[in-house]
C-alpha cells in the first residue's frame, strides 16, 4: 500500500502552527495562513506535504513566484510528488506541463479518496459515466461478452454495470485502497493493482475493454490505448470516456490538475493503435463546483473487424 500523504509534521509545535494557518486560510486571509506555515516549517524543514501547503497558501494570496518555491522545495523532499506539485508548477508557468501526471499522486489521491468515493461522485457530482457507457455499449453490442476488462475500476461502479453482460470480469487500478473496497463487493473475478500508464496485462484476448472517468489521470493516451488494441479480441469491443477539451485537438492539464482530450486527438490516437470509432457521443459526465463537465463517451473496435462487429 501507498504511503499516505503526511498531514503531520511529526512535531506537535509545527503542527499546532499548521493548523492555526490552515484555520486563516479557511477564514479566507491566505498571506497570514502562508506567514504561519512558515514558521511550522522552520520547525519542521523536512514535511514535504507542509511545503505544498505553503505553496498554495502563496498562490492564493497572489505570490505565484514564492508558490513556486514552495513546491519545488515539496518535490524535493518528495521525489516521487504524491501531492501533485508538478502539477501545480505546470499550472503556474512554472513548468512545462508533463504528458502525464505523477503516478503516485493519483495513487495517492484515490486512496484517501476510496472511502468516500461512491457518495461522493454519485450523489454529490452527479456522476454519470458507467451509466452512459453502459448505454453505449449496449446500442452497439447488445448480448453477452466473455472476458471483460475494467481499466482503472475503481471502487466498482462500471463494474456494477458490466456484471450481468459478461462471463468473466477482471478490475485494475492504481489504488490498493480503491481496489480494497471493490473487492468488498465481489463482483470481479480478478483484481490487480496495475499503473495504466505502463499497463501489461498477459492474459487471454478480451471481448470489452472498459475505462470510465479514467484517462484523465492518464494524460497522453498513445501507450495505454496501444496496450488496449493489442489485447482485443477479434470484434473486441473498448469503450471508455474522456474530459472533452475545447481545442478539438491534443489534450491539456485542466486547473482541476485533471487531463482533457479533445476529439480529433482522440481519433487520431485510435486510429494510429488500429481501432476504429463506431460511436463518439458528447455528454455532461458530472458536476464540478456547480458546473456542468462535458465528456465524450466513445466506443471502438479493431479497424479490421467486420462492419457488423
Amino acid at each position: 500500500m501507498a504511503k499516505p500523504l503526511d498531514t503531520s509534521s511529526g512535531d506537535i509545535l509545527a503542527d499546532r502552527r499548521a493548523d492555526y494557518a490552515e484555520m486563516l486560510f479557511s477564514s479566507g486571509e491566505a498571506a497570514p495562513a502562508a506567514e504561519l506555515m512558515l514558521g511550522a516549517l522552520e520547525l519542521a524543514p523536512g514535511w514535504a506535504m507542509g511545503w505544498f501547503r505553503l505553496g498554495e497558501f502563496h498562490e492564493a494570496a497572489g505570490d505565484v513566484d514564492a508558490a513556486a518555491e514552495a513546491w519545488r522545495m515539496a518535490q524535493k523532499l518528495d521525489p516521487a510528488d504524491r501531492a501533485g506539485a508538478a502539477l501545480k508548477l505546470a499550472l503556474a508557468g512554472k513548468s512545462v506541463a508533463s504528458d502525464a501526471p505523477p503516478s503516485a499522486f493519483v495513487e495517492a489521491l484515490f486512496d484517501q479518496y476510496a472511502d468516500k468515493f461512491d457518495h461522493s461522485l454519485v450523489e454529490t457530482l452527479g456522476y454519470r459515466v458507467p451509466e452512459l457507457l453502459a448505454e453505449a455499449i449496449m446500442q452497439t453490442q447488445p448480448g453477452r461478452f466473455g472476458r471483460a476488462l475494467d481499466l482503472g475500476c475503481g471502487t466498482g461502479l462500471m463494474g456494477e454495470r458490466l456484471r450481468g453482460s459478461c462471463d468473466r470480469l477482471e478490475g485494475f487500478d492504481i489504488s490498493a485502497e480503491m481496489l480494497r473496497k471493490a473487492r468488498a463487493k465481489g463482483i470481479y473475478d480478478r483484481l490487480e493493482k496495475a499503473d495504466l500508464q505502463h499497463f501489461n496485462y498477459d492474459g487471454p484476448s478480451a471481448d470489452l475493454v472498459t475505462a470510465a472517468d479514467v484517462f484523465m489521470y492518464v494524460g497522453a493516451l498513445e501507450g495505454i490505448v496501444a496496450a488496449v488494441a493489442g489485447l482485443l479480441a477479434d470484434g473486441g469491443l473498448f469503450a471508455f470516456s474522456v474530459e472533452k477539451l475545447e481545442a478539438n485537438d491534443g489534450f491539456a492539464l485542466q486547473l482541476s490538475r485533471r487531463y482533457a482530450h479533445g476529439e480529433a486527438y482522440v481519433r487520431q490516437v485510435l486510429g494510429d493503435a488500429g481501432l476504429r470509432v463506431v460511436s463518439l457521443e458528447q455528454h455532461v459526465i458530472r458536476q464540478d463546483r456547480g458546473e456542468p463537465v462535458a465528456g465524450l463517451v466513445v466506443t471502438a473496435r479493431p479497424a479490421d473487424a467486420g462492419p457488423g462487429a
